[in-house]
């Protein structure tokens, strides 16, 4: 059987078919497709104006429109030496599609787009599977995803956890935190190192750690969309709290949960 071959594009049009398309991988990609951003803001998300937030819709397409995979991220500088970077909300590939290099062209993409625009990385955030009950394992296992195999491929990306006790604000039991993810970062070394050449584990300290400043700011102008900027900086604030209010944050292997996690068994 051929490979299929792919391209990818930018959506900037709220009227394309690919944002539909990328919607049903979204949802056909995640066990709990409901706490995602739904395909129905997209198209405003893409076309808003915005100058301390730029979201793009990245898709990888056949020659004949099939949409293999697709990442929604936001562009999010901050002013001064902090610089800013990309917030990766979500990033999904066909079941088909797996193991064709999508996913890794996406993220080198959004890297490219993270450099480009002068930012310092890229974050995502993700699940840990030691931090999942028995129906959520059970429902992501429908997907045909494994969460272990997951931070294992994200970690081959180039993307690692940052060691501290990070949560989604809403999104849980009773509207309260989502406690389940990890924040991850891939870092860009100041003289713009390729991702095909260099990994996070080759740079210097100081690059196997992210300034705490870079994010919590990032942090609060990707929360600020939808908790509103006063709520947004007292859960970054009180982020920066729970790391100690420290310098830098070590960034460990993106297979690791943080420290504050480790030892948590499975429910």
């Amino acid at each position: 059987m051929t490979r299929p071959t792919f391209q990818l594009r930018h959506v900037t049009d709220p009227g394309d078919p690919a944002i539909a398309a990328f919607g049903r991988v979204q949802e056909a990609s995640y066990y709990a497709p409901d706490m995602l951003i739904p395909p129905e803001v997209f198209g405003h998300l893409i076309t808003r104006r915005d100058p301390v937030r730029e979201d793009r819709l990245l898709v990888a397409q056949t020659a004949d429109g099939e949409v293999l995979g697709g990442t929604l991220y936001a562009l999010l500088p901050l002013p001064g030496d902090v610089r800013g970077a990309v917030f990766n909300s979500f990033m999904a590939v066909t079941r088909a599609a797996r193991g064709l290099g999508v996913g890794r062209a996406l993220h080198r993409a959004t890297l490219d787009g993270a450099r480009q625009a002068g930012l310092r990385g890229v974050f995502a955030d993700s699940v840990h599977p030691s931090r999942q009950d028995a129906a959520d394992r059970a429902a992501e296992a429908a997907t045909g995803v494994d969460p272990a195999a997951r931070r294992a491929a994200l970690h081959a990306l180039g993307l690692r956890t940052v060691d501290l006790p990070y949560w989604q604000p809403v999104g849980g039991p009773d509207g309260g935190p989502l406690t389940d993810l990890d924040l991850l970062y891939h870092p860009l070394d100041p003289d713009e190192m390729n991702p095909d050449e260099m990994s996070p584990d080759e740079m210097s300290p100081d690059d196997r750690s992210v300034p705490l400043a870079l994010v919590t700011g990032v942090l609060r102008a990707y929360w600020t969309g939808w908790l509103g900027g006063e709520r947004a900086q007292a859960e970054a604030q009180a982020l920066a709290g729970r790391a100690g209010n420290a310098e830098r944050v070590e960034l460990l292997a993106g297979t690791d949960t943080p420290a504050y996690w480790a030892g948590s068994a499975p429910r």
